[in-house]
This record gives C-alpha cells, sequence and structure tokens, in this order.
C-alpha cells in the first residue's frame, strides 16, 4: 500500500517545501554528467529530480505508484518533456533499457522484505542497458537517525503554494531490530489534522552487498556521504552505485 503522504494530493504537496533540492540532487546530477543519456528516476515522487535531468538533456522516464505524487510531477513546468509512469519498482514493465537507474530520497527503504528487495533489484537491473548503472541511497543504520525524529527536534512550518501554511513534524512510534515505524504530523491552517504511519527498513551494508549480488550486479562502488567520501561505520549514508 502506498503512504498516505505520498498518494494523498494535498499532503504530497508539502513534500517540497520539506524536501528542497540539497547536496544530493547535485551528487545525482553529477553521476549523469553531461552526454545526453536515457535515465528513469525511480520512486521519482514530485519530479523535480526527473524534470532537472530533462532540462539539461537527458531522455527521462519518472516512476511512481503514489499518485498524489505523479499528479505533482505532470502538472510541473517542464514536466511535459518526461515520460511518466504510474508504478512500483517491482512492477515496472517497459520496453525501454536506461543507462542510468536513481532512486533517491532513501526510497529504496521503503522495501521492508528480502523479497520485496530482491525482485526490486531484479526488475531494475533487467531494465538497464548495457553498462548502465543503478544509484540509489539508504540510511546508514549505525548512525541510528530515527533517534532525531522527535516532535521537538522535527517540528516545522513550511509554506506551501496553493495551500498555506503547513505545520509538520514526526514521530516514532516503534523500533524493532532494522524496522522503524513513525508518524508524520500535518497541521493546516483551517485546523485540519492529519496522521499518517509509515514504515522504513534500515538494512545493513553487508545484506545490501548480498542482495547486490544475488540481482547480478558484479561491480558496486560504495560511498558514505554526497562527496564521495568512502563508506565508513559512521558515515550517514550508504550510497551505491552498481552495475
Amino acid at each position: 500500500m502506498t503512504d498516505q503522504s505520498y498518494s494523498d494530493l494535498r499532503l504530497a504537496s508539502v513534500y517540497d517545501a520539506l524536501n528542497p533540492a540539497g547536496r544530493d540532487t547535485d551528487f545525482y546530477l553529477d553521476v549523469a554528467g553531461d552526454n545526453p543519456r536515457t535515465i528513469l528516476d525511480m520512486g521519482c515522487g514530485t519530479g523535480l529530480l526527473a524534470v532537472e535531468f530533462a532540462r539539461r538533456g537527458h531522455r527521462v522516464t519518472g516512476a511512481d505508484p503514489a499518485a498524489g505524487m505523479m499528479a505533482i510531477a505532470r502538472a510541473r513546468p517542464g514536466g511535459d518533456v518526461v515520460a511518466w509512469i504510474e508504478s512500483d519498482a517491482a512492477g515496472l514493465a517497459t520496453d525501454a533499457r536506461f543507462d542510468l537507474i536513481v532512486m533517491t530520497g532513501h526510497v529504496f527503504q521503503v522495501f521492508l522484505t528480502d523479497e520485496a528487495i530482491a525482485a526490486t533489484l531484479a526488475n531494475l537491473r533487467r531494465h538497464l542497458a548495457p553498462n548502465g548503472r543503478l544509484v540509489f541511497e539508504t540510511r546508514n543504520p549505525a548512525v541510528r537517525e530515527w533517534e532525531e525524529w522527535t516532535a521537538a527536534d522535527t517540528s516545522t512550518r513550511v509554506e506551501v503554494d496553493g495551500v498555506g501554511p503547513v505545520d509538520v513534524h514526526y514521530d516514532v512510534t516503534s523500533v524493532e531490530g532494522q524496522f522503524v515505524r513513525f508518524e508524520t504530523h500535518f497541521g493546516f491552517a483551517d485546523g485540519d489534522k492529519v496522521v499518517t504511519p509509515s514504515e522504513l527498513r534500515f538494512i545493513e551494508r553487508d545484506q545490501l552487498a548480498e542482495a547486490l549480488a544475488r540481482a547480478g550486479f558484479a561491480e558496486v562502488e560504495w560511498y558514505g556521504d554526497w562527496d564521495r567520501s568512502p563508506a565508513r561505520p559512521d558515515s550517514p549514508e550508504i550510497i551505491v552505485i552498481a552495475g
């Protein structure tokens, strides 16, 4: 089931204000390079990165299973030059083959089971062109970032076009092994309050390496942050470039 934060159009419209382009965006644009490539942005969300890829001359497909996100992506200025597909990663079926497939925004963490991870990696590898690369990131579980997901640490107010001010905070509700459940609290100017539950998996690097190998990825580069520093035990990210 798609997370309500992304499927509901009003909630999805808050996403860009909470997650503006940053160092991760620069990283993925740099990986794509300047020469025109065929790119799949899997889990494209509101389409910010997909449209920027296209603006730079790449041939881009954006795919996401969340209807709210896809509605925003399609309406984004420049979105008319991107091919949009409403699909999850394991179910994606297209004849196109891509030089580069990216999964950004820690979307990899929504794949909760080994089976879901295996199906996703296998299907995306099938969609790679010869010498193509799959690039994505997941939070390093050793850093225990979820411990900062409290109302006190995350409360913020953002201004959303067409919606107005929105108060947002996060609250972790349970941690069981690699699985973190949390709630996103939205407060709208009209007094409406919405709470959406979510769950993420914080997979270990060695488990991820095994899953990549089983899916047929023979070459893997590992980074620990957006400056391409090496992946260390205390790095905030586990960033993968696999082919």
